[in-house]
């Protein structure tokens, strides 16, 4: 599936509720721009939703298994490496 998410395109919750944007898919993740990084300390940084939260991509969105409030639970920092 990670083939058929292309940049630019809008991550939504389950719940359909913006999450972020597509930069790019990085080791089974998805990276997010730095303009859906957050506030504060988060302001600034890439962050990556895992690709297991990926429900399907419909069209220009890629829509996630959890809602919106969960899914940015699952974020990760740009500096995380993924565990192994």
């Amino acid at each position: 599936m990670s083939h058929e998410i292309k940049p630019h395109m809008e991550v939504i919750g389950a719940d359909g509720t913006h999450v972020g944007t597509v930069d790019r898919v990085e080791n089974d993740r998805i990276k997010l721009t730095k303009a859906d990084a957050g506030e504060g300390s988060h302001r600034g940084h890439h962050h990556f939703i895992p690709m297991a939260l990926v429900a399907e991509v419909e069209g220009d969105k890629v829509r996630l298994s959890a809602n919106a409030d969960v899914a940015v639970s699952f974020e990760e920092e740009g500096d995380a490496s993924p565990a192994s």
